[in-house]
């Protein structure tokens, strides 16, 4: 049987400062205040070039679930934007046998303008369908993504969620060959997100090709047969799931402790500010460490630069296990934080940043944890961010273990108060 997808010596080059042919709508819309004060201008590396993906080859058979996996920038996105149809390759070719749908941003495929009911029947026709095979599936679609009220209403009035539960159902019930999806469902609601993990593994067990974009890494191992792991726009890894995954759980520790971006051009962010590094520190150590001692507290510095002044930011950090289950967020805002770290509310000068986060001593259990950093402005998302930028591990010095010996169960471990008084048992009712 002929692999469904075979992708041989793909490249594709993109050169810094160019105009892309590709754009979605936020894109365009966001260069039209720069356009109105004078044009872009190209930054220091305008002229330079990027390889998003380079050499990559590798086939898929029908019916098998793929995670694409990696780091942000690895050239995961780039990759289903190339067997999508949306980007054109700068190298090799893509073969690909079947009718193919994709989910790769909020909104992907919707026109602004057109209802709900109508960017329906426009992506089932995109996707070649016969108007009565969409009308079949329609009270399905509309259904599962509970926008009843609002299906003759033009999408350009959906909040995001709406537009994400939409394209979803369009995806998934609209019976593709195959099933690209982008981290997209992180903008769901929880009780949202079960559904379609629910809904996508209907459609695994129905034969059909899904390749995954993601960094939840609970997901990839429970829903994927097999996995791509990505670095730098180059193909690292691909097999077994299980085995992938644990080379990339491995190159996130070779961190260690640090992870920096000395090129302000391709660090995480936007014009406004932009990520300069992270590291992990503890006392006692001379400078970043991928190792720490549980029983001391450890620090979490995020270094950050300010473009534009005038705006009240604030650092954060989430924190997972290396299992992908999150085990917390915090932010520098009063709200999420002891104490006001000076800059609460107050507009920050252009410059250079650095937050610190300290984690208390006993409070993590054993085991590696994975640190992505964030910058924002409240109330909005963050503006920039790197997954699973740096990674540590815990190690257990011995205080703790010198009555048990085994796996502490949990993702922390604290040290909690307890007291014991001796006392009277409490009286039987009626006296007996």
């Amino acid at each position: 049987m002929k692999p469904i997808i075979e992708v041989a010596g793909l490249g594709k080059r993109y050169r810094l400062g160019e105009r892309s042919p590709y754009r979605s709508l936020r894109e365009t819309l966001s260069r039209v205040p720069r356009a109105l004060l004078g044009g872009a201008r190209p930054g220091p590396d305008a002229g330079g070039e990027i390889w998003a993906l380079r050499d990559v080859s590798f086939s898929v058979a029908p019916g098998d679930v793929v995670g694409v996996i990696g780091r942000n920038g690895a050239g995961k996105t780039t990759l289903l934007r190339v067997l999508s149809r949306i980007t054109e390759p700068t190298a090799g070719r893509v073969v690909i046998r079947g009718r193919v749908a994709s989910l790769l941003e909020v909104g992907t495929g919707f026109h602004p303008e057109l209802t709900g009911r109508e960017n329906v029947l426009l992506n089932g026709t995109i996707l070649g369908m016969a108007r009565r095979e969409v009308a079949r599936k329609f009270d399905e679609i509309v259904a599962f993504a509970e926008v009843e009220r609002f299906i003759d209403t033009p999408v350009k009035h959906y909040s995001s969620g709406m537009q994400m539960r939409l394209a979803f159902a369009v995806a998934a019930f609209l019976e593709p060959e195959i099933l690209l999806v982008d981290e997209v469902l992180a903008v769901g609601d929880a009780a949202f997100q079960k559904k379609c993990l629910g809904k996508m593994e209907d459609t695994t067990r129905q034969g059909r090709t899904v390749l995954i974009v993601s960094h939840n890494i609970p997901l990839v191992l429970n829903l994927c047969r097999t996995a791509l792991l990505f670095d730098r726009g180059a193909l690292c890894a691909g097999g077994e799931a299980g085995g992938v995954v644990g080379r990339y759980l491995e190159g996130m520790r070779a961190a260690g402790g640090e992870t920096s971006w000395p090129d302000p051009e391709r660090a995480p962010g936007d014009a406004r500010v932009r990520l300069q590094g992270v590291r992990i520190l503890q006392e006692g150590r001379p400078g970043p460490s991928a190792e720490v001692d549980i029983a001391r507290p450890v620090r979490v510095e995020i270094s950050f630069r300010v473009f534009e002044e005038g705006e009240a930011h604030y650092a954060g950090l989430w924190l997972r296990d290396r299992t992908g289950v999150d085990v917390l967020a915090s932010t520098s805002s009063p709200s999420m934080s002891l104490g006001d770290d000076g800059w609460t509310g107050r507009p920050r000068p252009a410059g250079f940043y650095r937050s610190v986060c300290t984690l208390p001593a006993n409070f993590l259990n054993e085991g590696r944890y994975s640190v992505t950093p964030i910058v924002g402005r409240p109330p909005a998302s963050p503006i920039a961010m790197e997954r699973d930028a740096v990674s540590f591990d815990v190690l257990d010095t011995g205080p703790m273990r010198q009555e048990y010996f085994g796996q502490w169960l949990g993702v922390v471990r604290p040290r909690l108060a307890w007291s014991t008084e001796p006392g009277e048992p409490p009286a039987r009712e009626g006296g007996r």
